[in-house]
């Protein structure tokens, strides 16, 4: 059993009228560090990042909308909602300083997304293997039309978890270097039982809906460029679960030139949940990365 060494408390608010749970971790008057879960995950999958750093941190970490125990959409979910769900929640603990953010996976699209339309509001940016998405043609517009509208009609669903240790196991497959231990902490927090007293996936199934609105890559650059602060990108230096890895590895430096001043760092022995496989060298670097100057505001 995996026990964490910091315990986190949680933060209930209305956010742009929609129900929020955030968790915080460490001590109010830190320097705060704000992080930002991907697609399908909820903020305890940062757990074990935050047992290892060593400078005291008031991390905070929001769960995006219909993922974690924030309240699910009544219909599909679009993404420019995180960017303005982000930019409400720094108002409220980072109304005057500019923010640390890392983010991963969709978490870490949406920082740097935010980065480039409010570039006063951040400071440092880490995002971990979140590079982007592959540039979907024009022509695709129709075809994801009709799957979307068939799906509105019938939207998916989850089937229930009939047991932890193979939530876990499954898990580890796709994360060979996770351990069992962190495998069954996350079984155990990215599920709950529901209503009708089953265990679920706390996630909604409607995030699993193809979106309609195409994914532009050049409008993602154009929001890279905007940004003014030093990025760090971590990438998994191993095998990845993760189906488009493969193609945006091959254009990575064509993105990679869209920032200013980026480092780029690459973690053996992880795939794309590179904070679940590697979280002590993931804190590490996220600390060396995000350390506060003299003077800076917490």
């Amino acid at each position: 059993m995996y026990t964490p060494k910091y315990v986190s408390r949680s933060e209930w608010l209305t956010v742009r009228g929609h129900a929020f749970h955030v968790r915080h971790w460490g001590s109010e008057g830190a320097p705060k560090l704000w992080m930002l879960h991907g697609w399908m995950d909820a903020s305890p999958t940062f757990q074990f990042v935050v047992d290892a750093l060593e400078r005291d941190w008031h991390i905070i970490a929001p769960d995006w909308r219909g993922f974690g125990l924030t309240a699910w959409n009544s219909g599909s979910y679009y993404f420019p909602d995180y960017l303005a769900d982000l930019d409400a929640l720094l108002s409220l603990h980072n109304p005057q300083a500019p923010a640390r953010l890392v983010g991963h996976s969709l978490g870490g699209m949406v920082a740097m997304s935010y980065a480039g339309a409010r570039p006063e509001r951040v400071s440092r940016l880490v995002s971990i293997d979140a590079f982007g998405l592959l540039d979907i043609p024009p022509e695709h517009a129709p075809q994801r039309y009709r799957q979307w509208l068939q799906e509105c009609a019938q939207p998916p669903g989850f089937a229930p978890v009939a047991d932890l240790d193979h939530f876990a196991s499954r898990l580890m497959r796709r994360n060979p270097h996770l351990t069992a231990t962190r495998a069954r902490f996350l079984a155990e927090h990215l599920t709950g039982i529901s209503a009708d007293g089953v265990r679920r996936h706390l996630a909604d199934p409607r995030h699993k809906m193809v979106n309609p609105v195409l994914y532009r890559l050049e409008e993602a650059k154009a929001c890279w460029r905007a940004i003014r602060c030093p990025v760090q990108w971590i990438l998994g230096g191993g095998a990845s679960d993760h189906p488009l890895t493969g193609k945006i590895r091959q254009t990575l430096h064509e993105r990679a030139a869209c920032f200013h001043e980026l480092e780029q760092l690459t973690i053996a022995d992880s795939g794309h949940m590179v904070q679940q496989e590697q979280p002590e060298q993931v804190a590490a670097a996220i600390e060396r990365f995000m350390a506060p100057t003299r003077g800076e505001a917490p």
